[in-house]
């Protein structure tokens, strides 16, 4: 698992974000925290998982690239809406290749 220089972090997570990126770190189970990541397919801007889901094993052993994390499903959803407003503030465009390699802006 690899971390994003400048991590989106929701409001609610960062509350507890030390808590929750060890968490992550150590595989415990966080049933209401979710990760961002880059998309796996070219058909989406960014992937929200809940993070149970990186203890399975198609998951475990993949080195995801983690840009965010938040508390709940809808604040993982405000996070991609202010990651996604970022990058267009800052280019002018959304590039589905940046956010998949990881040179996002920001």
């Amino acid at each position: 698992m690899r971390w994003y220089d400048h991590l989106y972090v929701g409001e609610k997570a960062r509350k507890r974000r030390f808590q929750i990126l060890q968490g992550l770190r150590d595989g415990k189970l966080q049933p209401e925290v979710y990760v961002i990541t880059p998309p796996q397919n070219g058909n989406n801007i960014l992937d929200i998982y809940p993070s149970p889901m990186l203890l399975l094993p198609p998951y475990r052993d993949q080195d995801m690239l983690i840009l965010g994390v938040a508390v709940t499903y809808w604040e993982a959803l405000e996070v991609v809406r202010d990651m996604v407003d970022e990058a267009y503030r800052e280019t002018g465009e959304v590039k589905l290749a940046e956010w998949r390699d990881g040179s996002l802006p920001g």
